[in-house]
């Protein structure tokens, strides 16, 4: 025991020396290789975390001529270049660190990467897609597959973006099978448009094996049995939102009044509406169910559908929708003041009358599958901002 702890307190100050003079190896190192720096490689440093990217530009651009051979440098450059929307510049910087010869087997593959985003922000999407099918199965591999993901959603190549999706290391987590739903219904669209109607069949089922909870899939079986004449299946499977996602029911509200009204069954299309209002209230619903009442019931019915609903949810949208109903109902001497009052009201409707995408905030007049800023899917809940704005 005794030469144990004696072994010990010999070792103890010969690990604590090693430690010692290797620290001091590496910052000498370390200052050696800062002081091999330009000045105006730091100058560019700090007026980047300054946020100047103009001025960190310049600095950058004279540190590499100080020092051409820094690879780091021409990194950052054609980072900044690609930020500020200077893609043709980026893309040479680039181009010149991939075709330099004497470049390590990462760095070169780092070049690449930055030369293909280039390209993609450049819109020069066949350029991308090339340099990412090289970095397939590199050490850049998942960013190539991101890329390329990106590069067949915008190109509208569904097939290949499934492939990709399904290549995704973690293609079995939940955003990737929704994503491969939604690129099976944008198949199932084209298909159904087309009078491909088997073709859209086998998609709207791989959609929904992907992921049940698709309710644009349901809403295209719909359209689907529609297309083919089959009229009450269209009926049942727009029904069915209700128990997949009732905020999609203001989607299919038209779809079944109109069908239900083909088969004479216009009364019972407006008891529906009305049922859903009031299980699921939305603006949307509302004006669907509006409509309904007015075509089968009057104008009386569908005025006091109105007012009963802005009484349970007070809007701004559901008063424009309430001054709409009393033009209607009221006597010919008042109808002109009212008339003014809703043209008051509805020009401030437009600011609350929009979609807002989930996901990055994006407003936009009409309802998208797919958000037009961030490119998420299903992120455009269809509820007007108003809607968000009063939820607790």
């Amino acid at each position: 025991m005794m030469s144990i702890e004696l072994w010990w307190l010999l070792a103890l100050p010969a690990f604590f020396t090693l430690g010692w003079v290797a620290a001091r190896i590496d910052l000498r190192h370390l200052l050696q290789e800062s002081r091999a720096l330009p000045r105006s490689y730091f100058k560019g440093l700090n007026f980047l975390l300054n946020e100047q990217p103009d001025k960190a530009i310049e600095a950058f651009l004279e540190a590499a001529k100080v020092d051409p051979e820094t690879i780091e440098l021409h990194f950052a450059l054609g980072s900044l270049f690609r930020r500020r929307g200077e893609t043709d510049r980026a893309i040479r910087v680039h181009q010149n660190v991939v075709e330099r010869e004497g470049l390590r087997d990462d760095q070169r593959l780092h070049a690449l990467a930055e030369l293909g985003h280039d390209y993609l922000k450049a819109g020069l999407l066949d350029r991308a897609e090339d340099i990412f099918v090289k970095l397939r199965g590199t050490a850049r591999d998942e960013e190539a597959l991101r890329a390329l993901l990106e590069i067949f959603q915008q190109e509208k190549e569904w097939l290949k973006a499934i492939e990709i999706a399904e290549a995704m290391p973690d293609h079995a987590d939940h955003i990737w099978q929704k994503d491969i739903a939604e690129f099976r219904c944008e198949l199932a669209s084209t298909a159904i448009l087309h009078g491909r109607y088997d073709d859209a069949r086998q998609h709207l089922d791989a959609a929904l094996a992907a992921n049940r909870r698709c309710v644009r899939a349901t809403i295209l079986l719909g359209d689907l049995a529609e297309a083919e004449g089959r009229n009450d299946d269209a009926i049942e499977a727009w029904m069915r939102v209700e128990q997949q996602n009732p905020v999609y029911l203001s989607l299919v509200a038209d779809k079944l009044m109109a069908a239900l009204r083909q088969g004479g069954r216009a009364v019972r299309g407006s008891q529906l509406l009305r049922g859903y209002l009031e299980r699921h209230s939305s603006l949307d619903l509302l004006d669907a169910a509006f409509q309904a009442e007015l075509e089968s019931g009057g104008a009386e019915p569908a005025y006091k559908l109105v007012r009963n609903e802005l009484q349970r949810n007070p809007t701004l949208l559901g008063l424009d929708k309430l001054l709409e109903a009393q033009v209607l109902v009221a006597p010919p001497e008042r109808r002109a003041d009212l008339e003014l009052l809703k043209n008051l009201i509805h020009g401030h409707t437009r600011r609350v009358a929009r979609y807002r995408c989930d996901s990055c905030g994006f407003k936009a007049r009409q309802f998208h599958w797919r958000c037009p800023a961030c490119g998420g899917w299903e992120t455009y809940p269809p509820r007007r901002t108003e809607e968000f704005d009063l939820t607790p």
